[in-house]
């Protein structure tokens, strides 16, 4: 319980910037509600004393009050537009700041967290979940301050009118609330099942659009359709559930209200005959049934709301509570000075997270700055993650890399992730222009700079053959350009950025000869007088590197040029042969 009030409490929070807009709002409920319960107070003054006076006395009296109760009915639906306008905006400024929140929290999550993640289920959470919570911070406290003002203040007035029919009234809204409490339990369960289910078809959408293609060349759509249609289906199941309680739950709820009525009338008859209820407080009554109920209808309506917005809430905070795993340290410094590249690891082991085998055992490596380096060895020795070590996309298990003699741990991680270049094989191209792709190395970039980043990357002269030259739009991640023309993109992105230090990341394997041969090219001329680390799958892209690192089962079995590896026969001999 206690847990629960602090995360009410939490929540409750993100009023704090809109308190003013929070409690304006509030006060426009308070009036819209007092309307509405003093309106049937001059309907009863209307049909049970000014119909007694004289004709002439009596119209005036309807006139002034006719206008009286006009101005309150305009007057409540200003209160009325009032909270169902800017109550909505606050609402929807909480979402936008807790989807900022949430995606800012993305954006410090390592690589780690989203190998484990589904991106549609990610986007469940950012988009429909804060929908909720925002629908339940605006809708929550004013309907029930409203039901409040309207329970007390109804009850309150029936109970001056009449206290049996009062009583009468009482006794089965107690019922409602008893029965809505009980349903409320069986619907949490209900809607939490639904959220799971509907991540679930995001997710599969997500990934079955991405790879269209893929889905396409094999043929393979009817697949695809049974996956959605079994993963829609449970969706559906979850949904019968969910509306099996709510018909239940509001069927009933509506048969209360009317038993209500009936109880009241049925009362107030047997009253009359008795002369101890007259017609005007009968009809007065009648009128403030709506009142006495519709708080009823809020507070159950408010029950399905909470369960939709508090679920969202905690997967909310359950993202929120993952902790970074790559983030700086606290004497983490900035990098003022140059970069010369030097990079030095020292008895580095690493293992993957939830894993109990190293993936890397006491790596020892110097790299000095400028230098030309080779990973080559077979698929899983640790190519890879070498390189996804040194800018921290994950932290070393065991022992230090260091940078220019610093622990890389050291140095703030944007710092050191700005001075890296990485040029992978599978290129990621963002919807838009070439030109905002290839300024993505550099955001303040020159018209001027990103075009000669382009033609050092050997991208130019392709570039403006295409219609619209650096504005034609590349499509949904580049499907309208070639693979070379795509890695190329890139390329020129990392001469933008102009970084020390280099990783290219099998950025040929996916090639055809021409390309490999452009694309080859302009890597080289990028890694001209940088620290340059080369992941390479074709070992003739790497003939001419200073050092050659071959990867094994035992780490770095063997280094040298070429040549050197050749005459020793080893490993890097037998991979040589196999591919020539």
């Amino acid at each position: 319980m206690k847990e629960k009030e602090h995360k009410i409490k939490k929540l409750a929070m993100y009023y704090k910037p809109y308190r003013g807009l929070f409690f304006s709002d509030l006060l426009f409920a308070m009036l819209g509600a007092g309307v509405t319960l003093a309106l049937p107070l001059l309907v009863r003054y209307i049909t049970g004393t000014v119909v007694e006076k004289p004709v002439e006395e009596a119209t005036g009296l309807i006139i002034r009050v006719g206008l009286l109760m006009v101005a309150m009915v305009v007057a409540e639906g200003g209160c009325r537009y009032f909270i169902t306008y800017y109550g909505h905006m606050m609402g929807a400024m909480i979402e936008r700041d807790m989807r900022n929140e949430i995606y800012g929290h993305y954006q410090k999550l390592s690589f780690a967290f989203y190998d484990n993640q589904k991106v549609g289920h990610l986007l469940s959470r950012i988009t429909s979940d804060l929908f909720d919570i925002s629908e339940l911070l605006h809708h929550g406290p004013e309907d029930l301050l409203i039901s409040a003002i309207k329970l007390v203040g109804a009850f309150t007035i029936l109970l001056f009118i009449n206290p049996v029919l009062a009583g009468v009234s009482l006794v089965i809204v107690c019922v409602m609330l008893v029965y809505a409490i009980f349903m409320n339990r069986r619907m949490k369960y209900a809607f939490q099942e639904n959220r799971k289910r509907i991540a679930d078809i995001n997710s599969q959408i997500e990934d079955s659009l991405s790879g269209i293609r893929v889905v396409k060349s094999f043929g393979n759509e009817n697949v695809e359709m049974h996956k959605f249609s079994e993963g829609n289906n449970n969706f559906l199941a979850s949904k019968k559930a969910t509306y099996r309680y709510m018909g239940s739950y509001h069927s009933t709820m509506e048969m209360f209200s009317l038993l209500i009525t009936v109880g009241v009338l049925i009362t107030g008859a047997f009253l009359m005959t008795r002369n101890q209820l007259t017609a005007a407080d009968l009809v007065t009554f009648l009128l403030y049934i709506n009142n006495f109920t519709e708080p009823v209808n809020k507070l159950v309506n408010f029950t399905e709301q909470f369960q939709n917005g508090y679920s969202g809430y905690e997967r909310f905070l359950e993202i929120m509570r993952i902790a970074p795993d790559i983030s700086d340290r606290p004497q983490a410094v900035h990098l003022s000075t140059p970069v010369a590249g030097h990079v030095t690891f020292e008895d580095v082991s690493f293992r993957y997270p939830e894993t109990d085998t190293n993936v890397l055992s006491h790596v020892n490596l110097n790299v000095e700055s400028g230098e030309y380096v080779a990973l080559v060895g077979s698929s899983g020795a640790g190519k890879t993650t070498i390189c996804s070590l040194i800018p921290r996309f994950y932290d070393v298990t065991d022992g230090r890399i260091r940078l220019d003699g610093r622990d890389i741990r050291d140095i703030c991680l944007k710092d050191l992730r700005e001075r890296i270049g990485i040029v992978q094989q599978d290129v990621y191209l963002f919807a838009g222009t070439i030109m905002d792709n290839i300024r993505y190395g550099k955001a303040d970039a020159t018209d001027e700079e990103v075009l000669r980043a382009a033609r050092s990357a050997n991208a130019h002269e392709f570039i403006m053959g295409l219609p619209q030259g650096y504005d034609t739009d590349i499509g949904q991640r580049g499907v309208k350009l070639s693979g070379g023309q795509k890695q190329r993109i890139s390329i020129a992105r990392v001469f933008l950025k102009n970084p020390p230090i280099l990783i290219f990341d099998e950025a040929t394997s996916a090639l055809d000869n021409e390309s490999e041969r452009i694309v080859q090219q302009s890597l080289e001329t990028l890694a001209k007088d940088r620290t340059t680390f080369v992941i390479a799958h074709r070992l003739s892209t790497i003939r001419n590197a200073k050092r050659i690192l071959v990867l094994g089962e035992h780490g770095i079995e063997e280094q040298g040029t070429h040549e050197e590896l050749l005459k020793k026969d080893g490993l890097y001999a037998s991979l040589y042969h196999l591919q020539f």
